[in-house]
């Protein structure tokens, strides 16, 4: 490891905390926000995500002001150092506005084609996920692993959804799963069902959109804990994401594999793309 990436990821571990300290404070006065649409009335953001992506921004800029960046409300700003960060500020915005505790801050740092190292912060419970690549991953201090006895039949396995979800497709993999002897989990935030696959508390997450300040953290978290994940692209118009503990991995692939078509992506060749698993 470089001391270019030790660098920003001491600097991403600093402010996915400080971010995640700001948004807690949000979340204790979350009747005082102001909560827009995006999309649709399901993709919704407030002020507590523009502050926090605000602050991290504004630290990046300050310690590194030739990388790029790439945010889930900012947008894009060029860089020319090789590096681009990609903010999650507030990942289960609907939850967090709901008073649930399941959303979390996201940092990813990209170098090239490549996310070399990752943080994502749950400020409810202290716990902070991290990876760099080829040096493995953590909660806190300790090493996280993916659970090697998981098995689709012995585990939660994550399901995401959101607005550009074909709902056909969805519930045929849910539908799948539970006829190959699973369990389906869902907690509204996808970047903390990744880091909690790393974690070895769930067996497996597949979500067939998502934006990469959504994953690209978690599925490096995820390979760097033993497990196997779907190469995710770094196209801010988003990819599929399917990343499993290694046991569960080929079981659900051939479940999304047999669901129907995702009228939403009808490009996307899933048998393809089950063939090119990255990890262990």
């Amino acid at each position: 490891m470089t001391d270019a990436i030790q660098s920003r990821f001491d600097l991403a571990r600093q402010l996915a905390t400080e971010g995640g300290a700001l948004a807690l404070s949000h979340f204790q006065n979350r009747d005082r926000l102001v909560i827009e649409a995006k999309a649709s009335p399901q993709d919704i953001v407030s002020r507590a995500d523009r502050e926090v992506e605000d602050l991290i921004r504004a630290g990046i800029l300050a310690a590194f002001p030739q990388d790029a960046i790439l945010g889930e409300e900012g947008g894009a700003q060029t860089g020319d150092s090789g590096f681009l960060w990609v903010i999650d500020p507030i990942d289960g915005t609907s939850p967090f506005l709901a008073g649930l505790p399941h959303w979390c801050v996201i940092i990813a740092l990209v170098q090239g084609d490549e996310t070399v190292a990752a943080v994502t912060a749950h400020p409810l419970s202290g716990e902070v996920f991290t990876a760099i690549r080829g040096q493995g991953a953590w909660l806190n201090d300790t090493p996280m692993r993916c659970d090697p006895a998981h098995r689709i039949t012995n585990s939660l396995v994550a399901i995401g959804a959101s607005h550009r979800t074909d709902p056909d497709h969805v519930s045929g993999v849910i539908s799948g799963l539970m006829q190959a002897g699973g369990i389906f989990y869902r907690n509204g935030s996808g970047g903390l069902m990744l880091a909690s696959v790393a974690a070895g508390r769930l067996g497996g997450y597949y979500e067939p959109h998502m934006n990469p300040w959504d994953c690209l953290a978690g599925a490096l978290m995820i390979t760097e804990a033993g497990g196997r994940a779907l190469p995710i692209g770094i196209d801010p118009e988003g990819d599929l994401v399917l990343a499993t503990a290694p046991g569960v991995f080929d079981d659900l692939c051939a479940v999304v594999a047999k669901a129907p078509p995702d009228q939403n992506n009808p490009d996307q060749n899933y048998q393809a793309r089950m063939r090119t698993p990255s990890g262990s």
